[in-house]
């Protein structure tokens, strides 16, 4: 009898060896980017992306001209010194209803429209008051957030206003080993509207969609996969409840003997 109890408990410890083989170890195709990388081949990439200005945006417009004292009227003015100067004070709010208050013009209306656009906007406008008149314009809060199982979570500035989702992956310093690459999620907001879309890293389908390029204050979201739940707490950890059953049969062995 207590060679039997003592075979079965050997048994016993095997299988739960290996149900924790099985269930504690990431597949190839769980870890993989771009596993059908392939299909890109000479593939159209996603449609030219140049972000359109929102509500609540702000606007870095910079005007010069040959008569400097001509184009005075039309510069905004903050009272700061030039060294101390922050973009962000310098910049035009886009309010929401869409336009901006500008020197000599008043209110302009720049939301739906992109950087290039407000660019030929308002050199035609002062165009009638300056001549040769240069303008150039710029997003200066285009952020994405980037949060959950990724190295570096936070709020990244893009500067040039085009931001890829593996960019901002990157930039975030990559997914950790916990991060779950099948469900990416992106939460993006359009005309007050909030939409939700998930991504899987591990295909390529999503280099051709309307989430390829971020937009200016997309969230994107990395769950953590199985593994990175159990570390929490909330799942019990395998090789924890393997160790205290190890023990408990071992005991049990003992006694039988």
């Amino acid at each position: 009898m207590g060679y039997i109890c003592t075979q079965f408990m050997k048994h016993t410890i095997l299988l739960i060896v290996l149900s924790c083989c099985l269930f504690s170890c990431a597949t190839k195709k769980e870890i993989l980017y771009f596993q059908d990388a392939e299909k890109l081949n000479e593939q159209q990439t996603a449609q030219y992306f140049e972000p359109k200005i929102e509500p609540s945006d702000i606007l870095y417009i910079s005007v010069s001209a040959l008569d400097e004292e001509v184009l005075k009227p039309y510069q905004k003015v903050t009272g700061l010194q030039t060294e101390t100067r922050d973009e962000q004070l310098q910049g035009y709010l886009v309010n929401p209803k869409g336009s901006i208050q500008y020197p000599g013009l008043g209110a302009v209306n720049v939301v739906g429209k992109t950087r290039v656009e407000v660019i030929t906007l308002l050199t035609d406008k002062l165009s009638e008051f300056v001549k040769d008149i240069v303008v150039d314009v710029r997003i200066i809060n285009f952020k994405v957030t980037v949060l959950g199982e990724v190295a570096m979570p936070g709020v990244y500035t893009i500067k040039d206003e085009r931001v890829t989702i593996p960019q901002a992956i990157g930039l975030a310093g990559d997914f950790t080993a916990d991060g779950k690459r099948e469900t990416v999620t992106i939460i993006r907001e359009e005309n007050g509207v909030q939409k939700v879309t998930k991504v899987d890293f591990t295909k390529t389908d999503f280099f051709t969609s309307p989430y390829y390029f971020l937009k200016q204050n997309d969230i994107v979201y990395v769950e953590p996969s199985l593994k990175g739940v159990k570390k929490s707490g909330f799942i019990p950890d395998i090789p924890a409840v393997l160790s205290v059953v190890t023990i408990i049969l071992s005991a049990v062995i003992l006694i039988t003997r």
